[in-house]
């Protein structure tokens, strides 16, 4: 029987998807929560704090791959530093993290965090895999929704790829399947959009009209985004899946305001 697969941040966005398709490729999956909420029905449940590193050996005790992919506005380089090193002493054969990409060229705090979690995946003794992804649809439609309740919608400067996370949660179920790959092409969505057009495409399906007023992005984080170093380039992988079609899907829960 093979080694169970422990994936950290399995109820959230992407581990609710990504957690399905590993069952069903015949994984046996064991999920790491810090908190008591019940796993799912038919899966192992294990307590541990990856900020202060209480509970994390023995929730690895067998596993062979870690799905990495729990996160938050910050210590992401800190939790991921305490389970790279309860990993190397399990003898985990593959752990394999999600970041996002960019890591490196945006100067802000969520970014560098980022990048202080691969460079401690990069600088383990645990065999590895990366994979960078855009910022998901869900993060978008947050994004516009916050801005669209202003009377005079503010319009940051910046283009997204954003990308459906339901492409993210296929790539990283291939990639648990597959041995360690190292860093891994950058997945981002099928187009690139200014943040206009995602707030238009949001006002158009609510049936709203706003007055809208450019918003300048200040320092160095503002000169990154306006010369697009938070899009991930010509190399990138493309998800299938844009941002309307996302949209289209989740109009009853725009015009409903949940």
């Amino acid at each position: 029987m093979n080694a169970p697969v422990l994936v950290t941040g399995g109820t959230g966005t992407l581990g609710s998807l990504v957690v399905p398709l590993l069952r069903g490729a015949g994984h046996e999956v064991r999920l790491l929560t810090r908190g008591s909420r019940p796993a799912p029905e038919g899966l192992a449940h294990v307590r541990a704090d990856l900020r202060t590193g209480e509970g994390i050996d023995p929730a690895l005790e067998g596993v062979g791959t870690v799905l990495h992919l729990a996160g938050g506005p910050k210590g992401d380089d800190v939790a991921t530093r305490n389970l790279v090193a309860a990993a190397e002493r399990a003898g985990v054969g593959h752990l394999l993290l999600i970041s996002v990409v960019a890591a490196d060229r945006v100067p802000l705090g969520y970014f560098r965090a980022k990048l202080g979690a691969e460079r401690a995946v990069q600088e383990s003794a645990v065999p590895w895999t990366v994979l960078r992804a855009a910022q998901f649809h869900d993060l978008a439609l947050t994004a516009v929704r916050a801005l669209a309740k202003a009377p005079l919608v503010p319009v940051p400067g910046l283009r997204w790829e954003s990308v459906d996370a339901r492409d993210v949660a296929e790539r990283l179920a291939a990639l648990a399947s597959g041995g360690p790959a190292g860093r891994v092409a950058d997945l981002a969505g099928p187009e690139v959009l200014p943040m206009a057009d995602l707030l238009r495409t949001y006002l158009e399906a609510r049936g709203v009209r706003r007055p809208t007023v450019p918003l300048r992005i200040p320092g160095a984080a503002g000169r990154a985004y306006r010369a697009g170093e938070n899009l991930a380039g010509p190399d990138a992988d493309r998800g299938t899946r844009t941002w309307a079609a996302f949209l289209a899907e989740h109009l009853g829960a725009v015009s409903s305001g949940r």
